[in-house]
């Protein structure tokens, strides 16, 4: 048998939570009774020609699919007198409406959505419980790693940088004289710098691994935020 608090951990980490910007809503003093976030929907457009049997389409016109805005809802509930439920309220709403949060699950607490949110409270007197639903319709697509990827290389080699599904263009720092060469599809690039903090719009990772030659004296760090849908 486990330990007290061995036990109080486990049970602690079964009941389901959210975080807004890193305050737990538990601890606050609210139950997460539901959440729901729906996968994205790809933004397409399509134009029906007549004589053809299939129409234009338009989903990857610029290489790639893009996604729609996230929406999610979080309802939230708690026991208690008006006049508690009031407070917590107030307390909710004064700290996060129409703000930009990070918004993470218990679920997944490595990774967090983002997007502004809106209140809708409900009381039930007879009852005594409150619930509060937190909505969103402007989210980002993407569910961004909450760690950002830092990979680090000395002198001069080959590096392969890890990537979720987002693409990501990484910030490249270098101490010294570096050129970097890489290859995305069938084309082929080549950069020389100096010293310094750098983004190259060509150098952008895709899912899984991204290899790139690294020619140079000092250190260079490639530091990214990975996501996914």
């Amino acid at each position: 048998f486990g330990t007290g608090t061995e036990v109080e951990q486990e049970v602690e980490f079964m009941i389901p939570d959210v975080k807004l910007n890193g305050k737990s809503v538990r601890e606050m003093g609210w139950i997460r009774e539901n959440i729901d976030f729906p996968t994205p929907q790809s933004q397409t457009n399509t134009i029906v020609v007549p004589g053809r049997n299939s129409p234009i389409r338009y989903t990857e016109a610029l290489g790639r699919v893009s996604y729609q805005p996230r929406s999610f809802t979080i309802v939230l509930s708690m026991l208690g007198t008006r006049k508690q439920y009031d407070q917590k309220v107030s307390e909710l709403v004064n700290q996060y409406a129409g703000k930009l949060i990070k918004v993470i699950r218990s679920e997944e607490p490595d990774v967090y959505a983002l997007g502004t949110v809106e209140f809708a409270p409900v009381y039930d007197p007879l009852l005594r419980k409150g619930t509060i639903t937190l909505e969103c319709t402007d989210g980002d697509s993407y569910f961004y790693h909450v760690k950002e990827s830092e990979v680090v290389i000395s002198g001069s080699g080959t590096v392969t940088l890890q990537n979720d599904f987002m693409p990501v263009v990484p910030v490249v720092i270098t101490t010294g004289e570096t050129a970097f060469s890489w290859r995305i599809g069938e084309d082929t690039y080549e950069k020389s710098v100096g010293a310094g903090t750098w983004e190259f719009p060509e150098m952008e990772l895709g899912a899984g691994e991204n290899r790139l030659s690294v020619k140079g004296e000092g250190v260079t760090t490639f530091r990214y935020r990975e996501g996914r849908l």
